[in-house]
């Protein structure tokens, strides 16, 4: 019989630790090592090359030709897997439980299914649970091969039979192999299948989307070392309350990272966005006080988010500063450099920041909006309508350039916008048809151009 002994693993890095730590000794992190009984037991072929021939050769003798990739026909998520899927790639798609990643993977796979050999793998829900969304869902799902099935020996058989092109496993999670007696989901199997799947995909070109369950803190759950195993992490976002879907690539080897996708959630599946600016602004019958429209960058689409603000006195000792879709300590910096460079006094006040639609705004480009919209709300003034500002404050109380100037001003002239307020670096070398830009070097020239 096999030997079979307690370990403990990190979540984290996966670092095995004989005994149980309140820190892990490889990665330092605090309460993440788990209990897992691992067995020693040798299987055959378990361990093997990634390249079909196992040679050693120059890197310059590697054919590095460009492959074509797959188009999965769902522009959205072609734009976040950079133009579509990889042959041989591997993708891990995470997200909240009933947040629709077995939804948009069906849908996907009944749209390449047309030019593709696929197989949808199944180890959460019957082939008649999956039968009865693809009917509600509408698809065609005549050439789609479905396998109900958790041994990963079974699956890499019935792949090794087929030979799809394309391959979902529904979940990671869920797949155990019997080289370990830990349980499914448990650090060792996620990390033993997730490697397996990896080495079938790149041996013989198929792509594999990996669906992943979510922690309670919204990461991936499982090792971390899931996430460097493959070639791009997408994760599903969404609000309960809203209909929208965003997908995100976190982490992408065959294209741009931070890309966004929006879909909208209806009652025959995912259903793409167009024109996802729509979604983020709000819709006000006159001018209010206390709004600005800015364009965001997610990846290369250029985006227009409306970001509100509300300052009202300050009913106690403690002021308060509350951000939504914004960095928090941002804005406590951002009220200290209105007031040093502007002139204008918020410490009094409580200041809340709100950006429309639940998108979250990472980069620095909606500082310039941020305050415009504080002085808005604090002078109770509105805004000229059809303006768009963004730009970079710094702590000098300059006004920085933002990356894709161009491409943000052209977007807001897209949609009806008229006036912007921009970086004097980012001013347009040609004139945009149907804009005004006024560009501004430092703080106070920008508030004055606003009001």
């Amino acid at each position: 019989m096999s030997k079979v002994k307690t370990t403990y693993v990190c979540r984290e890095c996966g670092g095995i630790s004989p005994k149980w730590q309140g820190q892990c000794p490889q990665c330092g992190d605090w309460n993440t090592l788990d209990e897992n009984i691992a067995e020693v037991k040798a299987v055959s072929g378990r361990f093997q090359s990634l390249a079909a021939d196992g040679a050693i050769k120059n890197l310059s003798e590697v054919n590095a030709e460009e492959v074509p990739r797959i188009p999965t026909q769902l522009l959205e998520l072609d734009r976040v897997l950079g133009g579509g899927l990889v042959p041989g790639g591997v993708v891990l798609i995470g997200g909240d439980p009933g947040i629709g990643k077995s939804t948009l993977l069906l849908q996907a796979l009944a749209s390449l299914s047309d030019t593709q050999a696929v197989l949808y793998v199944s180890g959460e829900e019957s082939a008649q649970q999956i039968a009865l969304r693809a009917r509600r869902l509408g698809v065609s799902t005549a050439k789609v091969r479905l396998y109900p099935e958790i041994s990963l020996e079974k699956i890499l058989l019935a792949l090794s039979n087929e030979v799809p092109k394309v391959v979902v496993i529904d979940s990671i999670q869920t797949m155990f192999t019997e080289a370990l007696t830990s349980a499914p989901g448990s650090v060792a199997q996620v990390r033993e299948c997730s490697s397996q799947l990896t080495r079938f995909a790149k041996r013989h070109g198929t792509s594999v989307l990996l669906v992943g369950h979510v922690t309670k803190d919204g990461a991936i759950a499982g090792p971390r070392v899931l996430e460097h195993i493959v070639d791009a992490v997408l994760y599903f976002e969404g609000d309960t309350h809203s209909s929208f879907r965003l997908i995100r690539a976190i982490k992408n080897r065959f294209g741009a990272v931070n890309e966004l996708g929006v879909f909208a959630m209806t009652d025959k599946g995912l259903r793409e966005v167009a024109n996802p600016s729509a979604m983020f602004l709000s819709q006000h019958a006159e001018p209010v006080a206390g709004s600005c429209v800015m364009v965001t960058q997610e990846g290369t689409r250029p985006m227009l988010v409306e970001v509100q603000a509300l300052v009202d006195d300050a009913h106690s000792p403690q002021v308060k500063r509350l951000a939504l879709g914004v960095e928090q300590n941002r804005l406590a910096l951002l009220l200290a450099v209105l007031h040093r460079h502007a002139g204008i006094v918020a410490f009094d006040q409580d200041v809340f920041i709100n950006a429309v639609g639940g998108v979250r705004i990472a980069e620095p480009a909606a500082d310039l909006a941020m305050l415009i919209a504080i002085v808005s709300s604090l002078k109770n003034k509105p805004l000229p309508a059809k303006i768009v500002i963004f730009g970079e404050v710094g702590l000098a109380g300059e006004v920085r350039p933002v990356q894709r100037g161009q491409e943000r001003l052209k977007e807001a002239a897209k949609l009806g916008f008229t006036h912007a307020i921009v970086p004097k670096a980012n001013r347009p070398r040609q004139q945009i048809e149907g804009m005004t830009v006024t560009a501004v070097e430092r703080l106070d020239e920008a508030v004055a151009a606003a009001f």
